[in-house]
């Protein structure tokens, strides 16, 4: 990000001290944009780089990721890299480390807030995360997720049948666990939300929730009691493992 700015102020015989003169902000401002590599605010970024002679997205083409894509899951995803056991609940959706990439693809596709090169760097990045569950010594995941995301069609038949075949192989890792709680359940408390509950091998816990706007890392212990008692609850509605693959593998032939 400061990289883009110093090869735009070169170009442009500008100073930090000169730009902030020319848009009105104190020169220590333009400075920590050069040093800290922060971001300004929008107006301040519009200005800059009309002096600059540049265009916004030169000089701060991520600010979106580095606010949403980056800062606020960096926390969670340094605690999902040392977990010793992930257990997550999703009732709409896949858990992003069982997706296939074009599922997830096609999620970020039809969310409709991504330009095509937004979504391929956040389906690479998805698709990175991937790989705590591979290597020596990957978590315990066990992933309980609602029937209707079986049935719930993302990308066609063809990415959910793909989807569903690679879930269902997923019976032959030892340390991940796939249960389906069947739509015969009714109302259970998983309706309220997904979630996902970190442990490490030292016994540290936390756990992570998912809204419209960005990722929420819970760790107060009042909060994790609940979201213990949500996972119990979650997994006691759903089907074995074994009962799951087997209608994991039913639901996949019917996406023709």
């Amino acid at each position: 990000m400061n990289g883009a700015l110093r090869v735009a102020l070169q170009k442009s015989g500008l100073t930090t001290e000169s730009l902030a003169e020319r848009i009105g902000v104190d020169p220590k401002t333009t400075d920590r944009w050069l040093r800290e590599g922060r971001i300004p605010h929008q107006a301040h970024r519009t200005a800059a780089a009309g002096a600059l002679g540049c265009a916004v997205s030169d000089i701060w083409p991520d600010t979106k990721r580095r606010y949403r894509d980056l800062v606020w899951f960096r926390p969670w995803e340094a605690l999902e890299r040392e977990a010793h056991s992930l257990r997550s609940y999703q009732p709409l959706v896949l858990p992003g480390l069982l997706q296939t990439e074009r599922y997830a693809r096609a999620l970020f596709s039809s969310a409709g807030q991504h330009t095509p090169d937004d979504v391929e760097r956040l389906v690479a990045a998805r698709m990175a995360r991937q790989s705590v569950l591979a290597g020596n010594g990957p978590p315990w995941l066990t992933a309980v997720i609602d029937e209707g995301v079986l049935r719930r069609s993302v990308g066609g038949p063809e990415v959910m049948r793909e989807q569903l075949e690679s879930l269902a192989e997923t019976e032959h890792l030892p340390h991940v666990r796939v249960h389906v709680v069947p739509s015969s359940a009714g109302a259970y408390a998983g309706l309220s939300g997904p979630f996902v509950i970190a442990s490490s091998a030292d016994n540290r816990t936390a756990g992570y929730l998912d809204t419209q706007l960005h990722g929420q890392v819970a760790s107060e212990p009042a909060d994790l009691v609940l979201l213990m008692a949500a996972c119990e609850n979650v997994r006691g509605a759903a089907l074995s493992h074994g009962q799951s693959i087997t209608l994991i593998r039913e639901v996949a032939e019917t996406w023709t």
